[in-house]
């Protein structure tokens, strides 16, 4: 079973076929899939799904904190499975992928108190862009 698979199991997640089906193609540590990506991979697996069973069950997996919503320059919103560990995100200029990615040091820390204008800060999104191989 899946990591998401599991994490859904024990939030009491009720699991039909479609639900299941979702979460299993979006399981994986790169997997940054549009929703019509998503729905076209459901379908192979179970050829009834709807468009619309597939965004109810996203829009409740971001809602329960299970997937990310990566929102890149303007292309259609990904779902990252990624949620439960810090990370980063390395996007191609060229075509887009999106990979995971750890740096070392803590980007909270990073910023120094003088630049932080008195806010607290809780979250950092820190996007690395460049060429993938095969764009480059």
């Amino acid at each position: 079973m899946s990591d998401l698979l599991e994490r859904l199991r024990a939030r009491g997640w009720r699991m039909t076929s479609q639900r299941r089906v979702v979460a299993e193609v979006l399981d994986g540590d790169h997997v940054h899939l549009t929703a019509d990506e998503v729905h076209a991979r459901a379908v192979a697996r179970l050829p009834e799904i709807s468009r619309a069973t597939v965004y109810n069950a996203l829009g409740e997996l971001v809602s329960l904190g299970e997937v990310i919503e990566v929102s890149t320059d303007g292309r259609a919103k990904r779902y990252d499975p990624n949620a439960h560990r810090p990370h980063q995100h390395l996007v191609c200029s060229r075509c887009g992928t999106i990979r995971d990615v750890h740096p070392a040091g803590d980007p909270l820390t990073d910023l120094p108190a003088e630049q932080r204008f008195g806010f607290t800060v809780s979250a950092v999104e820190v996007t690395y862009r460049g060429l993938c191989p095969g764009c480059a």
